[in-house]
């Protein structure tokens, strides 16, 4: 990413909504995601249908890690113009082993796919 960053209107950043050129806003900031979509995790069809569109809210509900945190940089692009935007607060994961653990929501599944990720590698390994 340049040192000064292209700034960007919404309606510049629904322009680029198709199949073949996905951008989205995130946090004031944009997007474009085209190369990522058959790299995503989630399936590229969660980012076709952001495409175009602020996708703040959906990114956060998600929960994503600090590593898909880092990651998005290489996509990014621009800032959106400030007469569009919306100044979003990050969120921040600070969890550690000293606080409670989080109750529903995303911890009812991730922690089970943790562990069966960890329990399949370490037979992975043990039979190689």
């Amino acid at each position: 990413m340049p040192a000064e960053m292209k700034v960007y209107s919404l309606k510049e950043v629904e322009e680029h909504a198709s199949d073949k050129d996905v951008w989205m806003v995130i946090h004031d900031r944009v997007y474009n995601v085209t190369k990522f979509l058959d790299e995503h995790p989630g399936g590229e069809e969660v980012l076709k249908d952001m495409a175009g569109k602020v996708a703040t809210e959906n990114f956060e509900d998600v929960g994503h890690s600090t590593d898909a945190r880092e990651m998005m940089k290489e996509f990014q692009i621009g800032e959106l113009a400030e007469e569009d935007k919306q100044h979003t607060k990050e969120k921040v994961f600070t969890w550690s082993s000293s606080d409670p653990a989080p109750s529903g929501g995303a911890m009812n599944w991730v922690a089970p796919i943790v562990a069966a990720l960890v329990v399949a590698l370490v037979y992975r390994l043990y039979v190689a």
